[in-house]
This record gives C-alpha cells, structure tokens and sequence, in this order.
C-alpha cells in the first residue's frame, strides 16, 4: 500500500493538530529553518475533524463553561438560561459557512458587501478577537487568585468589606493580568511554534474537564459529593473563618462557643452581646451538591434575579428578620457581586458560542474547504449545543440554587462551584481551566493581528497600513503591539463580567454581517455565488441576521449604539478617504439593482415642476494634449450643484475609434482628475467622431440613459471668434444653441468663463442681477437661488431688472413681481427700467414666437375656472404679470440677414419689407447698444449678471451678426451668464 495505515494517519494528524490561524506554523517554520526560507512553506493540510471540528470545539468550549455556567443557571433558572443557550446557538447554526479565502470572516465579509462593509466589519470582528483576549487573561487570572492561589494576591482581601473587597480584587486582577499579557505577548512575538505546540495540550484539558463533569453527574446519582452548605436563617454563610457550622458545641459537660458565634458576638461568653439576626435565627446545614435524584430540579426551574451586595438566600427555609435593624456583619454572608438580568446573562453568555468561525478562518490550511467547512462547522456546532443544554440541565438538577448563584464558590469552602461536581476531584477543573483559559489567550494574541495585517495589506484603511509591515518572516510585529495595547484595555477594566458584553456586540455584528453577505447573494442571484451546501436558504441567512441584531440590543442596547457608532465612522471613512478597491461585491449589485427600478420609474413619465432640478451636461474642449482647457467650466457647475441632479462632463476627440481610443482615455482621465479637484459627482464621457461637430451633437443626443438624462447644457461662450482659425468653435456654439432649442434644453453660456470664481474665492459681498426680459419659465430666478447655496456666492444678494415698455404701468408692474417672488420665496431686490419696444426689439421673437407656437402657448395658457379662482386668492397678480411678459403683440419676425436674404415670412414678403432689411442689421445693433448701456449703468458692479440668451439666426448666412449681436449686449459686464429656457416651467409658488 502506497498510503499509510489508519492509525499512522490519525497519529499524524494529531501531531500536526494546530488551532492557530492558517499562516503562523509557516512563518515560524521559515524563521527557524534556513532551507525553508528558500523555498515556499507548505503547511500539511488538514481534514475536516483536525481543520475544522476540534478547532471550533476549543474555541467554543472554554472560560464561559468552566467559570460562569453554573452561576447563569443560579440567577436565570433553567428554563431562562436553557432559553438562552438555545436562542445563542440557533443565531450561530442559522449563520451558513462556506469556504473563503485565506483571509478568513474579513476575507468573506469584505468581497461580499465591498470594501466599506469589509472594512468596518473586519475592524470590529478585530476588535472583538482582541477583547476576547482580555476575557480569557481575565478568567486565567480569576481561576489563579481565587482558586489555586489565594495567597498570591498583591492587595490583600481578608478582612475588607464590600466595595473596599471588591477595589482590591479588580487591582489584583489588573496587576496580574497585565503581566500574564505581557508574557504572552512575548510568547507570540517570540514565536508562534511554542503555541503550536501546545495547541493539543490545551485540547487535551478542555475535553477532559468536560468528561469529569459528566462523570461526576453520574456519580452524584449513587454517592453525591459531600460540600456541605452553611445557612443562617435563610442566608448563605460565607465558610471561611469557621470551622464548624453551629453556634455552640457540647464539649463534655459544658456549652463552648464556636468561631461562628464569635463571628456575630462581641465576646466568646454564652452572655455576649450579638448579632440580632443571628440571635433570632438558626443555623442549618444542607448538602451543596444533592445529587441528581434528589429533585432539586424543580426548586431551581426558574429565575432568581439578584441586587448588588444583596445576600444570597435559602429558598423553603424561614428566617425571622426585623425590617427596620440595621443590617451588620455583611461580610459573613455571601453577597452578589453584580445586579443580575436577564439580558445580562445573555451578554455574558454569548462569547461562549464566538468560536464558530474558527474553521472558516483557516480554509488556506484545508484539504477540501469546501467540504469541511460546513460539515466541520455544524458538527462542532451540534456537539457544543448539546453539551451546553444538558450541562444546563444537570447544572439545575445536581446543584442546589445556593450553590449555583455562588460565583466564586464562597460558600463551599471558596472550591470552584463547576469543580465540586466533578470526579475524580475538584482540581481537575481547576487546572484543565486555567490551561484552557491560558490557551484560549494565546491564540486570541496570536490570530488578532493577523486579521489587523490583512486588512492593512489591503490598503482599504489608510491609516492602518504601518501595521501591515512586520518581521522578515512577515510575522505582524506591528499589529501585536496594537493587539496588546487594545487588550491592555480590556484588562484594565478587571472584570469577566463586563468584557463580555463587549466583544458579543462586535462578534454579533461580524455575524449579522456574515448572514446579511450570505442572503444578499442569493437573493441578487449573483452568477458566482454558488453554495456547495445543499441546504442552505437565504430566508435563514435573514432569519440569522434578524437574532443577531436582536441580541445586541438584549445584550446591551448602549453597546450596542457604541459598537454601530464605531463600524459607521469607519464605514465612512473609507468610503472617503480609503482607497478604491474592486471586489465584485453585493453592495454594487444593490446599487445596480436599484439603478435599474429607479431608471424604470423615471420612463414613466415627466418631473414635476416641483421635482425639477438641472441636470447639466457640460461641454469641455480639450487640447492637443488631451487636457482640459477651460477648468473654470467646472466650478462654475460645482456651484451650481446646490440644486445635486445629474451631471454629465463631456468631451469630443476627432478622428476614429480604432485609432484614437487611447487619446480618449487620456482625456477622460483628464475630465475625471479634474471633477475630483472640484469636487464635481457625476460621470464623464469622450465621444469620437470624424468632426467636433458631430461628436457634440452626439452627446446632446445620446448622453444620460432612459429617463435620467439632461435637461441643461453649460458650453463657454467661445473666444476669439472672429479669427479665421476660430470660425468652427463659432459655427460649432451656434449649432449647440440651435440642437438645445430643437431638443426644448436650456441652455447656459458663461461669457468670460476665466473671470468666474474658483471653488475656494469667497464673495463677502456685492450682486447677482438678473435681467428678466422674456419669461424662460423660470430658470432666470432658479439659478442665483441655486449659486447662492454654495460658499462662494452666499454673501451675494439677489436683484431682479424687468424691462417694461413706455405704455405699460411701471409701478403696478413692480408690484406684482414683488408678489411674485413673495410667493416663490424669493428674497430679492427688483427694480423695472423703461425702455422702448424697439430696443428690446431683438427679443419680440422670444416673446411673440412664430403662429403655430404662439397659439400653443395662448392655449396653455388659457386659464380655468379654477385656476383663474386660485389666482385672485393672491390678488390675480402672477395672471397680470404673465399678461405682461407674455401678451401678443403685432408679430414681428426676428431675423439675422444680409442683402441678399430673402424673407421666411409671408407677412413681410413684400418689396417694402425687402427693402427695410437692407438696414435691420445696423438698427439691431444700435438697439443692442442701447440696452447694453442701461445693463452696464445698473450692472456694471455686480459680481455675476444673468441675462436672457436670444434664439440664433434660422439660416447660416446671418451667423456672424448674430455673434456680433451678443458681444456687443454683452460689452463692459465682467461676468455674463446667458440663460435660455427650455420651454417649461422650473419654478412654482407650491411647495
């Protein structure tokens, strides 16, 4: 036979058997071997019992078991604990395991839900491992002072009372819990490979503590254990300073007293002055451990819940007890230690069940992970929860109550409550404990800053990255000393009982997010989520994550806070300043999904005019070199941002797609670093095409998706237009302005874009005036609304300028625009200037519109009964203003001709018309003079101007005048927005 014998194997196993996490045999074996070093370390794969089962059976089965079982079945009765037991082993067997890298829980956690989730989750299973840690140093400690050597105390208890006993306990257990931690800390840093080996001693001791327990409740059914209790009235003495449980003795013909009696009695005569209560009651004695044929198990079915430092009573036996004496001589008696509850007993109880994810956190050291995981998991899980629910009710039905809510075993003769019921004696609890307990320690040292090193080495968390680094053999020094700075922590704090609820907040939260990544999975049907476990459902994932949240807040609901506190800022954190990793997580599967719904909701229709909000394209050229040349385009959309929507940054390469892709790229990398700078969220897009002019056309066209698509493009006014190598940017910006007005977009052009305020300018004060001359459905007013929002333009105020002609009622006018802005909340200044109809000429088209849009308009505006009932509510004022910006007046068409254009319109079509052409172009122009000099003498101060954009010329022969046209309204103004309306509403007084 090629293969070695069946029993060879297991001895092998059994050697090789570690429980420490995957990687640290194989450090250690490359520091200590030279040839190792070399070659790569492959450490002997494991099966499922050796890799998996007896792995999560060590870490479940330990210090929770060995020092506080017996007491949550005293203070929750055996119902409550069993309820207990069973609700934390049901969260954790709800919890599917399935085989992950070699990072372990971090590794699942954080490629399932990304590396925010990963992050944060990891950074709390850490923390939980490390306060792990703390509690099993702790019960090292508790298992050392109080049962094996009480003498060793550094701050001496005897003779101390209540909280000055209690003060000197928590010193002796910072003390010596600081040097066990040092020691160990040494231990690891020196070398993992004495861990290792022993790693099956430990093992050993934990599995044979567990069989003299249940060898000592068999025995307890023919021939129980003689531990005597002793009880005054109904109360629990303590046992030490006593010999003999009686107040008096006969010896020979006479009645002596006994120490108990000079314990109460202020002298040893039979006529001393004592102790009321020890006067009026009895002292009996009644058997510890009665056996489990006595039926105590009925007395001990339910809750006892106890006070602080109140004393420890007797059920079934009467006491005589005056209310109103003092109580004295405390200190005889035994006392709680701490306020017990229900959720309480589930904070301390549930570390006991966090060893669940031991086999998952070694798959690397697996034969076949995804095998033995699950088997491994749940055998583990099977055993551990059988053996916790019949100890629970063995516990209840071998040991009186007494005895059981006696933590530190005071009553019978300071013994180790769990180690009086074993055989063949107590110490053997007491010993397989403390080496357990020791063990447990070392492990918690040695796994905790590996998992802190793998989430340094992903880089996801800035800050931690020094703590990727470590030996030459990458043992993580850096991480231990963090690990046992953490845990220094913990033992500072000094007691079992409240580290416990510490680290059940972050292990529960690992698990809850360990279910949550399980069920997101599968109910996304992500292509490589593939289960091997056959019974798996995502309903128990659910089911899982529900008990886990409910438990937190069972245990310790401000814990709980604390612990969400903690994972939300480091959520956040990476999320702004980690760096971007791409792990195909759920997270991005959520967000495509709910892209996906909400895209499919904004097909259904149109915004709201109340929902409406800019949601800007803006058009970038880019140089020779693919960089962008007008970045002040982009702060200019930062700041108008305020309003959030969709922004969409575009630019427009020439030439092919297969030969100048890679100039694209460029370019996007370009448009990208610089909407980072500024702070810009939204995509960026290249678009190649043969021509500029095409290419923008595309991204007019085609940019957004479904109905989340732009509904404003921002372009710059073009410079230097009138030189012959800037005729196509002209003739390009001309051609935006016609496909915005054919696509009903607005449209807004900043004039002197490099003049325009960076991210970081302030304005301490001055104006943003807007020239209101054609209604644009509101856009005119929305925008300074939205600037003012950002930093950079807060201080400004707002004014509106109307244009109102000779015949029209200034004053009424201003009124009614002040009524308004009343109503749409609006805080600005507003001022009508009057001016003749012919300088305003240029924009009668803007305001009559051709016949068939002016009849659309007229019929849309028809208003209702009920909406003309709506309007007087206000004073019918908002009708009278539309009445003045929008009244049919004799039609005039706007056009940008030469001497050679002839007329597109019927109604000019005659030879007189023809000839008042000739001189439309110069009369334009001094129209256009004249309203620039009332804009300069109102505006010529004002940080930003807002203005009405005319529609350009139909035909291309009139391009140039039209060009010439805006520079000339637009001359002497510093900053110029031109604004042209999309051809709807954007503003209603409703909120």
């Amino acid at each position: 036979m090629d293969t070695s014998p069946m029993v060879s194997s297991m001895l092998s196993s059994l050697a090789n058997y570690s429980n420490l996490t995957q990687g640290s045999k194989e450090h250690e074996e490359a520091e200590n071997n030279e040839e190792a070093r070399k070659k790569t370390v492959q450490a002997p794969r494991m099966g499922t019992i050796m890799g998996v089962y007896l792995p999560c059976l060590q870490n479940i089965l330990g210090v929770i078991l060995f020092l506080r079982m017996t007491w949550l079945v005293g203070a929750g009765g055996v119902l409550g604990t069993f309820t207990i037991v069973f609700m934390c082993c049901s969260t954790v067997s709800l919890k599917h395991t399935y085989t992950t890298g070699a990072g372990g829980s971090y590794y699942m956690i954080s490629r399932s839900l990304g590396p925010e989730f990963g992050g944060a989750v990891g950074i709390c299973f850490y923390l939980g491992t490390t306060f792990a840690g703390a509690m099993y140093i702790l019960g090292c400690i508790e298992i050392l002072l109080i049962y094996i050597v009480p003498a060793a105390a550094i701050f001496k208890m005897e003779g101390l009372e209540g909280a000055e006993a209690e003060a000197a306990l928590l010193n002796n257990m910072r003390v010596y819990g600081t040097i066990v931690l040092s020691f160990m800390a040494l231990v690891v840093f020196v070398g993992v490979k004495y861990v290792n080996k022993l790693a099956l001693v430990f093992l050993a001791c934990v599995i044979l503590s567990i069989l003299a327990v249940y060898a000592g409740v068999i025995k307890t059914s023919f021939d129980p254990p003689d531990f005597p209790v002793c009880v005054l009235g109904n109360r629990t003495l303590v046992s030490k300073g006593f010999d003999i449980c009686a107040k008096t003795i006969e010896r020979g013909n006479a009645t002596v007293t006994t120490k108990l009696w000079r314990a109460f009695c202020d002298s040893e005569f039979l006529n001393a002055t004592c102790d009321e209560y020890f006067t009026n009651n009895n002292i009996s004695q009644i058997q510890g451990i009665p056996g489990i044929t006595s039926g105590i198990l009925a007395e001990n079915l339910f809750s006892t819940f106890m006070e602080k430092n109140s004393m420890l009573e007797k059920r079934g036996i009467p006491a005589v007890l005056d209310p109103e004496a003092p109580e004295t001589n405390t200190n005889r008696y035994v006392l709680a230690d701490i306020t017990s509850f229900f959720t309480l007993l589930v904070g301390i109880y549930f570390p006991s069940v966090t060893g669940i994810m031991a086999g998952s956190n070694r798959s690397g050291d697996l034969q076949d992970a995804q095998k033995s995981i699950p088997i491994g998991t749940i055998m583990a899980i099977i055993t551990t929860s059988i053996i916790y629910m019949s100890s629970v009710i063995l516990f209840g039905a071998c040991v009186d109550g007494v005895v059981l809510r006696d933590k530190f075993g005071e009553g019978v003769n300071g013994n180790l409550v769990i180690g009086t019921l074993a055989w063949p004696s107590p110490w053997v609890i007491v010993f397989g404990s403390f080496f357990s307990t020791c063990g447990a320690g070392l492990q918690s040292l040695t796994g905790a800053p590996r998992l802190l090193q793998a989430i340094a080495r992903d880089g996801i968390i800035p800050f931690l990255r020094v703590f990727g680094h470590g030996k030459a053999n990458g043992e993580p020094t850096w991480a231990l000393l963090l690990t046992a700075c953490i845990c220094e922590i913990g033992i500072l704090i000094a007691s079992l009982d409240a580290v416990a609820p510490i680290l059940s907040m972050f292990f529960l939260m690992c698990y809850m997010f360990v279910n949550l990544a399980c069920a997101l999975q599968t109910l996304l049907r992500t292509p490589n989520w593939r289960p091997r476990f056959k019974f798996y459902h995502w309903a128990l994932s659910l089911l899982g994550m529900s008990l886990c949240l409910t438990l937190m807040f069972l245990c310790s609901w401000y814990y709980a806070i604390v612990a969400m506190v903690i994972a939300s800022c480091i959520y956040k954190y990476i999320e702004f300043c980690g760096a971007e990793k791409e792990w195909g997580d759920g997270i991005r599967g959520i967000s495509l999904s709910a892209a996906r719904y909400a895209l499919m909701r904004l097909e259904e229709g149109p915004p709201h005019t109340k929902n409406w909000r800019p949601q800007i394209l803006v058009l970038m050229s880019l140089d020779a070199e693919q960089n962008v040349e007008q970045p002040r385009l982009l702060s200019l959309t930062s700041q108008l941002k305020a309003g959030k929507g969709l922004t969409i940054v575009g630019a427009c390469v020439e030439g092919t797609y297969l030969n100048n892709q890679p100039q694209a790229q460029k370019g996007d990398q370009s448009l990208r670093k610089l909407m980072e700078v500024e702070k810009v969220k939204g995509f960026s897009q290249v678009v190649i095409s043969s021509n500029l002019r095409d290419a923008t056309s595309h991204l007019i066209q085609a940019g957004g998706l479904g109905g989340l698509h732009h509904n404003t493009v921002l372009v710059s006014f073009p410079r230097n237009w009138k030189q012959a190598e800037e005729h196509h940017r002209c003739r390009n910006f001309i051609e935006v302005v016609r496909e915005t007005t054919a696509a009903h977009l607005a449209l807004l052009v900043p004039k002197n874009i490099s003049a325009y305020p960076s991210n970081g300018e302030r304005f301490t004060e001055g104006h943003i005036d807007v020239w209101w001359i054609v209604h644009d459905g509101g856009m005119l007013m929305l925008l300074p609304f939205l600037l003012r929002h950002h930093k950079v333009w807060r201080k400004c105020k707002m004014r509106i300028f109307t244009v109102a002609q000779m015949d029209d009622n200034s004053i009424q006018m201003k009124k009614d625009l002040m009524t308004f802005l009343y109503h749409l909340r609006f805080d600005a200044e507003v001022e009508v200037v009057e001016m003749h109809e012919s300088d305003i000429s240029a924009y009668t088209y803007e305001k009559t519109l051709v016949m068939e849009q002016r009849s659309q308009i007229l019929k849309e505006m028809h208003l209702t009964k009920n909406e003309r009932e709506r309007e007087v509510l206000w004073g019918d004022n908002l009708a009278y203003l539309k009445k003045m910006l929008w009244s049919p007046g004799e039609e005039v068409q706007m056009t940008w001709t030469d001497d050679t254009e002839k007329p597109n319109n019927p109604a000019v079509a005659n030879p007189e018309s023809i000839k008042d052409m000739n001189h439309s172009n110069v009369r334009r122009m001094h129209h256009a003079q004249k309203l620039n000099e009332v804009i300069v003498k109102k505006s010529q101060e004002a940080k930003l101007v807002l203005l009405n954009m005319p529609g350009p010329p139909k035909n291309r022969t009139g391009e140039e005048n039209y060009m010439e046209f805006l520079e000339v309204l637009t001359e002497g103004l510093n900053r110029v927005l031109l604004v042209r309306g999309g051809g709807r509403e954007v503003i209603t007084i409703y909120s």
